[in-house]
């Protein structure tokens, strides 16, 4: 079955201001998060720290595959080894697989006394194309299309001149081995995390740090769009419109209230997004099929961001299930949706998008932080921020 991924992009190459609209449910947390990355257990109490086991975390990969409604499932390498390769759960789905294909150290969120997020990134890669495409360290030319031929690479420019580099260097040598081997990728750029001297505009920075990185790559290297934090209109249309043939998508972040998750896309939709990958939006979900249903349907010009939110909770009455929130708490729109800065989140009232010069000035001065005021700050971002 050809692919819905296939046909969007497809038609969004043809017509860059066409409607169609890519969604990607991120389930690749184990690879960032550890023991909490399937999400709270139905069976959690308020003072117990009970998570889903990764055998049901895969189950609703399952689920949500059978229903069909994303476009991509993006999960570890190990998680693909079950369901692509041994299950061929995406055989006659129009689901694309995909795994994240490196795995850079501001990623490793450890809970227990973990530091890495409040060092700057280093490139790194546990995954290996080969073990990705067929389970094995070498795949002979007929194996490679066992498992996923998509990844998520992933990098984070830090402002400094030999890490970023580095990092440009292992992006270099990934892409070279990827076109040898057939496989393809989409290119997650990260805010800069631990930046000794932070850009006064991390938008500005972000997307000039994106076209120069990609202005020396032709057309069978460069990546089928990118993952991004959303930092708001102007910053979006910027980007979208500086190449049209740059397919631009963004990230979740964190769970917040379901009109923040709803509002995030079909605003950045409206300013140039074309793909949108949403890990806790969706993992936090009261009921996860419901949700991608009301999500699917924002992103298809059915139904308002508000509008949706009463019809999801429509759909929980339906079932029997108890929503997070009430209707009203979750018609907000709260901090967390929109700051990257690591500021605590409140519920507000919707307002006007700020421009994106005002989100980016929220980025902290390190050389005023304690060292725990910094670890702090990157557990804020990155529970933000990682999909």
């Amino acid at each position: 079955m050809e692919k819905s991924l296939d046909q969007k992009l497809a038609r969004i190459a043809a017509d860059p201001s066409c409607r169609d609209f890519i969604l990607a449910d991120a389930k690749d947390a184990d690879m960032a998060f550890g023991l909490s990355a399937p999400g709270r257990s139905p069976e959690h109490y308020a003072a117990e720290a009970h998570f889903r086991t990764l055998d049901e975390y895969r189950q609703l990969m399952r689920e949500i595959v059978a229903q069909g409604l994303v476009d991509i499932m993006l999960t570890s390498a190990s998680t693909n080894e079950v369901l692509a390769i041994h299950e061929r759960l995406f055989d006659g789905s129009p689901v694309t697989p995909a795994v994240r294909a490196n795995d850079t150290t501001d990623i490793w969120l450890a809970g227990a006394g973990g530091r890495y997020t409040e060092q700057p990134s280093r490139p790194f890669r546990t995954a290996t194309i080969d073990h990705i495409q067929c389970g094995k360290a070498q795949c002979s030319p007929d194996e490679r299309r066992l498992g996923a031929d998509l990844g998520l690479y992933s990098v984070t420019f830090n402002n400094d001149v030999e890490l970023d580099h580095r990092t440009l260097e292992a992006y270099k040598t990934f892409r070279i081995e990827a076109e040898s081997k057939g496989f393809r990728h989409f290119l997650e750029v990260f805010d800069p995390n631990a930046p000794a001297h932070p850009p006064a505009d991390v938008s500005c920075f972000v997307a000039d740090h994106i076209v120069r990185a990609l202005a020396g790559v032709t057309s069978r290297g460069r990546p089928l769009f990118l993952k991004i934090a959303y930092h708001g209109p102007a910053a979006m249309e910027a980007l979208a419109r500086y190449d049209s043939s740059l397919v631009v998508g963004i990230l979740g972040g964190s769970a917040g209230t379901t009109f923040d998750a709803f509002h995030m896309l079909w605003e950045a939709k409206k300013y140039g997004a074309r793909v949108a990958l949403y890990g806790r939006k969706i993992n936090n979900a009261e009921h996860q099929l419901s949700f991608i249903e009301h999500l699917r349907a924002v992103a298809d010009d059915q139904m308002e961001p508000a509008e949706a939110v009463k019809s999801y909770h429509g759909a929980l009455q339906r079932l029997g299930i108890h929503p997070h929130r009430s209707l009203a708490d979750d018609l907000q729109r709260t901090e967390t949706a929109l700051s990257y800065g690591g500021k605590s989140s409140s519920v507000r009232k919707p307002r006007p998008s700020q421009p994106a010069s005002t989100q980016s000035a929220e980025m902290p001065d390190f050389s005023k932080m304690t060292q725990a005021e910094k670890n702090q700050w990157n557990l804020d971002r990155w529970k933000r921020i990682v999909g």
